[in-house]
């Protein structure tokens, strides 16, 4: 009995050793691991539909989707980043014309201009009584050296982080490869260490793959109409290539900081510096209180009606899943409170089944 006891003892304090020693080799790519999880299962459909057309080539499917997947996101994702660099080539040249001689003569003509110029005419008549001065020369130019500073301080950072961004895409690429194609197996061999019968087993990894997909849907809805609801608003207020940034208004959706504020903010700046004031402060006031707004309201509606969870937890959800996972947190908030859902609704009913016997 002793001796039973302690080979019993060894085998799960090497296990836990061994499990600690993956753990720590695996914890610099949990991150990736986890959206290359999430991505398969949202894609796992689509790969068994494709596999029975391929008749059971899983290599061949899984690298089809896995590249389909890939231009998905490289292509629109390289367009943009195009149409970024245009754009700053244009407000490079935009300064540039601002600073001239023209430049400056046609923004004094524009109404707010003259309005800032007399409001500083007024003020510097006010300090001209206390003999305060200020040299605009070596103000500009501390200004240029400081900014410059911190520019090429921070061009090491975003380097850095592009090479690592790329870097994750690549693996999570890499991983969702091999979930779809070894996931149904692997997913038989976690069943298998679950102490439960089959039903259960079947319905808890059946609530995981509901509960991962109704959060991605629903804020890709809710992301797609907020795009949608941007979009009007920009061409109605004549903000340039109002479709293209109605796109990237969804897009921006998506990012749990900031969110479509990023685009609708310049776009109101945009408007303002324009001339078109009422048009800037109409669109700022409809980018926060409606599209800002739809966000708050539908995410719990379409994501808690899903999920099968009180608004309240699945707002907690969010947010706490945010503070703690960052931006992962948004879709492992919710899916940890449904998946504790499922588990307390199975205990729940093994109690019960346990009483009814012990009554019988």
């Amino acid at each position: 009995m002793n001796q039973n006891w302690l080979v019993t003892a060894f085998f799960f304090a090497l296990l836990a050793v061994i499990l600690y020693g993956a753990f720590l080799i695996l914890s610099p790519f949990l991150k990736a691991i986890t959206w290359a999880a999430i991505f398969a299962v949202l894609v796992y459909p689509v790969y068994s539909w494709l596999l029975k057309i391929l008749r059971g080539k899983a290599t061949v499917t899984a690298l089809i989707i896995t590249v389909v997947i890939a231009l998905i996101i490289i292509l629109p994702g390289l367009r943009l980043v195009g149409f970024l660099s245009e754009e700053i080539v244009e407000v490079v040249k935009s300064v540039g014309t601002l600073v001239s001689a023209e430049g400056v003569e046609i923004w004094q003509q524009k109404p707010w201009v003259q309005k800032l110029l007399s409001w500083w005419g007024l003020l510097g008549v006010r300090l001209a009584g206390f003999e305060f001065q200020i040299n605009w020369k070596e103000l500009v130019v501390q200004g240029a050296k400081v900014s410059s500073g911190v520019l090429l301080s921070q061009v090491t950072g975003v380097a850095q982080n592009i090479f690592l961004f790329v870097a994750n895409f690549v693996i999570v690429l890499i991983t969702m490869f091999f979930f779809l194609r070894d996931g149904a197996e692997f997913s038989l061999r976690l069943r298998r260490l679950l102490p439960m019968d089959q039903e259960h087993q079947e319905r808890l990894f059946r609530n995981i793959a509901n509960s991962i997909s109704g959060v991605v849907h629903g804020c890709l809805v809710v992301a797609m109409v907020q795009g949608l609801l941007a979009g009007l608003a920009y061409w109605f207020f004549g903000v340039p290539y109002s479709i293209l940034w109605g796109v990237v208004t969804a897009f921006a959706a998506l990012l749990p900081v900031g969110g479509t504020t990023l685009v609708s903010v310049p776009a109101s700046i945009f408007l303002f510096l324009h001339g078109d004031t009422l048009s800037g402060i109409l669109l700022l006031v409809w980018s926060i209180g409606v599209v800002g707004t739809v966000d708050n309201v539908l995410k719990p509606m379409f994501i808690g009606a899903r999920l099968k969870l009180p608004i309240m937890f699945l707002f907690f959800g969010i947010l706490g899943g945010l503070a703690v996972f960052g931006a992962l947190g948004f879709v492992l908030g919710p899916v940890l409170f449904a998946l504790l859902a499922a588990l307390l609704d199975l205990y729940m009913e093994g109690y019960a089944a346990n009483r009814k016997e012990q009554r019988g």
